[in-house]
């Protein structure tokens, strides 16, 4: 038996590799965001839903994007992505169904947003229906549903009621969360314009081109920061604004640094400095988050 089970074993863990576990770090700052600006949910439920989201609905969208795209070359988080194997599906089935069990145990309408995530992520990269390859419908469905859906569905999952959810200004911080995502989206493909292009997948970075993404992405951000600015402001949450302005310095400084360095060199537009934009960038919006969430635990405990 054991020469047949170890290959077996090392299958499914080259599978759960392309599942990109950690990569849901990057996905962070949304989940953070959506609790720093409201109040009355349940602590628990919203461990639960970090967990949800970031140990199984994400991975199963990584694994799956993976399974149909079969990268040679580097994607995010892997340099050397390991070859797609059928048990990798195997694991993504295994992950949507713990996915929407655990959620139907917390909400049922909890539950119904993370199934529609699953079938719009799985319709992104499927080979038949393909939106990846349609650079402004696939711009739209990421940053939406990893921007505003997630966002309200991060705060529906943690016991606050649909009704509140949707009420201003909580949409308009979930317009924020797209906005970031808007700028953040197309510079994750910036460095795969030949492979990406080889499998006929016209992403909204092939189409705008290197120096295009570099624009569009700081016009995007800008917008971003802005419209976040002035609801603090409206807010009379001047502390949240030097929070978010201090920890997202480090973000601004490197993403200036590696536009003047690409315009110079376009050899710096690789996998190594777009990873490096990823993790500052949601280390330290996720950073700014928490401590405006432990801020407004602390002002109204």
């Amino acid at each position: 038996m054991k020469p047949v089970a170890i290959p077996v074993i090392g299958k499914y863990g080259s599978a759960l590799t392309l599942m990109r576990i950690p990569f849901s770090v990057y996905l962070m700052p949304v989940y953070w965001f959506a609790l720093s600006v409201t109040d009355g949910y349940a602590w628990w439920r919203a461990a639960a839903v970090f967990l949800i989201l970031h140990v199984l609905v994400y991975p199963a969208s990584n694994g799956y994007n993976s399974y149909h795209d079969r990268d040679e070359g580097s994607i995010g988080g892997l340099r050397q992505p390991p070859k797609v194997t059928q048990e990798l599906f195997h694991l993504v089935l295994l992950f949507d169904v713990l996915a929407l069990l655990l959620s139907f145990l917390l909400s049922p309408l909890f539950a119904l947003m993370v199934a529609l995530y699953l079938l719009v992520s799985k319709a992104y990269s499927n080979r038949d229906i393909r939106l990846k390859k349609y650079p402004v419908i696939s711009t739209l469905v990421v940053t939406i549903f990893q921007g505003a859906f997630t966002f309200l569905m991060v705060q529906v999952g943690s016991d606050l009621e649909f009704r509140q959810v949707l009420q201003a200004p909580n949409i308009w911080f979930a317009l924020v969360s797209t906005s970031f995502l808007c700028g953040s989206y197309p510079l994750t493909q910036i460095y795969q314009h030949q492979e990406d292009s080889a499998r006929g997948d016209k992403t909204l970075s092939l189409l705008l081109g290197i120096r295009g993404t570099f624009v569009f992405a700081g016009i995007a951000l800008s917008l971003g920061a802005a419209l976040l600015i002035g609801l603090y402001l409206a807010l009379g949450q001047l502390l949240n604004i030097l929070v978010f302005l201090l920890f997202t310095a480090p973000i601004t400084y490197f993403f200036l640094s590696w536009v003047r360095r690409s315009w110079q060199n376009p050899e710096e537009v690789n996998f190594e400095n777009t990873m490096r934009m990823n993790k500052i960038s949601s280390l330290c919006i996720s950073l700014a988050f928490f401590l405006i969430l432990l801020l407004r635990a602390v002002y109204t405990s």
